[in-house]
């Protein structure tokens, strides 16, 4: 390192070309050895500024999430839950499908494929995935208790529902699917959660 501890590259640039290989790739496919050539640092310095493989991973995946944080947040502040399942759906699909980024969705992606050794991260993605089922189930109970959804609505298998959906618009969007498609097919499955019941 120079002098004064300062790296002599910059961590965030760096990270976001981790997080785009990590993306493209999947994690188990994705090499110490592609990592130093995509992000120009030597191994060395991998370890310094991120330890190893799986916690630069890690890293990654939190920035992965606090890039999606604002269209969540938007998504969930809707005033009724058929407003909140148009605009998750439509806002992912925008976002898997952006010009410039990897097609589809990291938290789908990278542990699709996956050995023994990236069991860990199998299950670090799923508990990302679940934290946001859960987010959305949230919203739906509350909406039960406004009145905005049927009294008897199963709020856990209308999130379910929603995020399968979601993920499998992921995996359609990392294939090739044209946007305007993944559109319509996410304005049709978010009839499935009813307007305003009032």
């Amino acid at each position: 390192m120079p002098r004064g501890g300062k790296r002599a590259f910059d961590e965030e640039a760096a990270l976001d070309v981790a997080l785009e290989l990590f993306w493209r790739q999947g994690y188990e496919a994705t090499s110490i050895a592609d990592l130093t050539a995509a992000m120009d640092i030597r191994p060395p310095s991998l370890y310094a500024a991120f330890g190893n493989k799986q916690q630069l991973f890690e890293k990654a995946l939190d920035r992965y999430a606090q890039a999606r944080s604002p269209l969540s947040r938007e998504a969930l502040a809707q005033p009724t839950a058929h407003q909140v399942a148009l605009r998750l759906l439509t806002g992912l699909v925008e976002a898997y499908t952006t010009p410039g980024k990897p097609r589809g969705c990291l938290t789908v992606q990278a542990g699709l494929a996956s050995g023994e050794d990236g069991h860990a991260i199998v299950e670090l993605l799923a508990a990302a995935r679940n934290d946001y089922r859960q987010a959305v189930q949230d919203r739906f109970e509350r909406a039960v208790s406004d009145g905005d959804l049927p009294a008897d609505t199963d709020c856990q298998a209308l999130a379910r529902f929603l995020m399968a959906t979601a993920e499998g618009l992921a995996v359609n969007a990392a294939a090739g699917a044209p946007r305007e498609e993944l559109l319509a097919a996410a304005v049709l499955a978010a009839r499935v959660v009813p307007p305003a019941a009032r």
